[in-house]
């Protein structure tokens, strides 16, 4: 289960915590079922803050990755589901493109810590 809190130094992103979804397809869901405005909104408020998250994440170990961290790196997820949405299409969703409802990630994807 995914923490109500992030580490410290990134309680400004606290109120985006609905976004600290630990599956790829939780994180697509999300992304399809909110309005363009709403993912700008998001992307806007964690990309002056990546730099930091990723060095933040780079310093711990996945296996050992306390609770707050893991939402932190479910946020970071989460904008890079988003990014193309923002930067590319424009949109929620690619027009045209492959119904992402019918996507099932394998465990080939499963990249979180074990025991997560």
């Amino acid at each position: 289960m995914t923490p109500n809190t992030l580490p410290d130094a990134f309680a400004d992103l606290g109120s985006w915590m609905e976004w600290s979804l630990p599956t790829m397809g939780e994180r697509s869901a999300q992304r399809q079922a909110c309005s363009i405005s709403d993912l700008e909104a998001f992307y806007h408020a964690m990309l002056p803050r990546m730099a930091d998250v990723l060095d933040f994440l780079a310093e711990i170990a996945p296996d050992d990755a306390p609770a707050e961290a893991m939402a932190l790196l479910h946020l970071a997820h989460s904008f890079a589901e988003v990014a193309p949405a923002v930067e590319c299409f424009g949109q929620p969703a690619v027009s045209y493109g492959y119904d992402v409802a019918r996507f099932i990630p394998g465990p080939e994807w499963a990249r979180e810590p074990s025991g997560q």
